[in-house]
C-alpha cells in the first residue's frame, strides 16, 4: 500500500537517483527531484515536503549551507536526512548542527532509509496533525490545503466538508451528517450543499489528475485514494 508520502531528493549522483527513483516509487512515493542545491533550495522553500534526502556534497550549495538556509532564514522544518560518505563524528554533528533530523552514511540500504523516511514522516504527521489522503494534505493547525504541494484556497464550508471526508476515509458520509455537522437541526436545503459539493469537486479535483470526491448514489460522499 502506498504510504502517501511526499519526497525531495537532493542528490547529484545520477546512479544514486536512479536507484533510489526505481525502488520509492515501486513503493508509492512521491517524488521530486533536483540536482544541484540552488535548485533543491527553491523546491524546498516553495513547495510541502514530508521529508526531504540531502546529499551532503552539492553543486551550486552544499548540504550543510542549504540546511541552515532552510531553518533560520525559512524557518521551515521539514525532516531532513543527510546522505554522505562522511562517516566521523564531527561531520555528524555538523550535519545536526545545521539543522539535519538523520544522517545516513554511503553506500546504504534502501530499506534502511524507508524506515528512517517512514519514521520522520510520521512525526511530523503527529507534530502538525495533517490529515493526508493519496496527494491530498490539511493542516489542522491553520487548515490549510495542499494537492500535490500546490495550495488550495477554500472557504469554510468546504474546508468543513473536506476534513469530515477526509477523517472518515475511506468510508462515506451521508448527506445528512454532512448537513448536521455543518448546520446543525436546521439545514438550508440540499441544494445548498449540492452547490458546496460542486464548489470543492471544482477546487480539488478538476485541475488534477484523477478525482478524489466519490459520490455514493443515494447515500453520500466518501474520499478514495485511487481512481476506479
Amino acid at each position: 500500500m502506498a504510504p502517501n508520502i511526499r519526497l525531495l531528493i537532493i542528490e547529484d549522483n545520477p546512479d544514486i537517483v536512479e536507484n533510489l527513483t526505481d525502488f520509492l516509487e515501486s513503493k508509492g512515493y512521491i517524488l521530486d527531484f533536483a540536482m544541484d542545491g540552488i535548485g533543491g533550495l527553491h523546491l524546498a522553500l516553495t513547495q510541502d515536503y514530508d521529508v526531504i534526502v540531502l546529499d551532503l556534497m552539492l553543486p551550486g550549495m552544499d548540504g550543510i549551507t542549504l540546511c541552515q538556509k532552510l531553518r533560520q532564514e525559512a524557518d521551515k522544518q521539514v525532516p531532513v536526512i543527510m546522505l554522505t560518505a562522511r562517516d566521523t563524528l564531527d561531520d555528524k554533528l555538523l550535519g545536526f548542527e545545521s539543522g539535519a533530523d538523520d544522517y545516513l552514511v554511503k553506500p546504504f540500504a534502501l530499506k534502511e532509509l524507508e524506515v528512517r523516511i517512514k519514521a520522520l514522516a510520521k512525526r511530523r504527521a503527529v507534530e502538525n496533525k495533517v490529515l493526508s489522503i493519496a496527494d491530498l494534505r490539511m493542516d489542522l493547525g491553520t487548515f490549510e490545503v495542499y494537492r500535490q504541494g500546490k495550495k488550495i484556497d477554500l472557504n469554510n464550508t468546504c474546508v468543513a466538508i473536506l476534513k469530515l471526508l477526509m477523517e472518515s476515509s475511506p468510508n462515506v458520509v451521508s448527506r445528512k451528517e454532512l448537513e448536521y455537522n455543518l448546520w446543525g437541526d436546521m439545514p438550508p436545503g440540499s441544494d445548498v450543499l449540492r452547490s458546496h459539493m460542486y464548489t470543492l469537486r471544482k477546487q480539488i479535483d478538476k485541475p488534477f489528475g484523477h478525482a478524489l470526491i466519490e459520490t455514493v448514489h443515494g447515500i453520500g460522499f466518501r474520499l478514495k485514494e485511487t481512481s476506479s
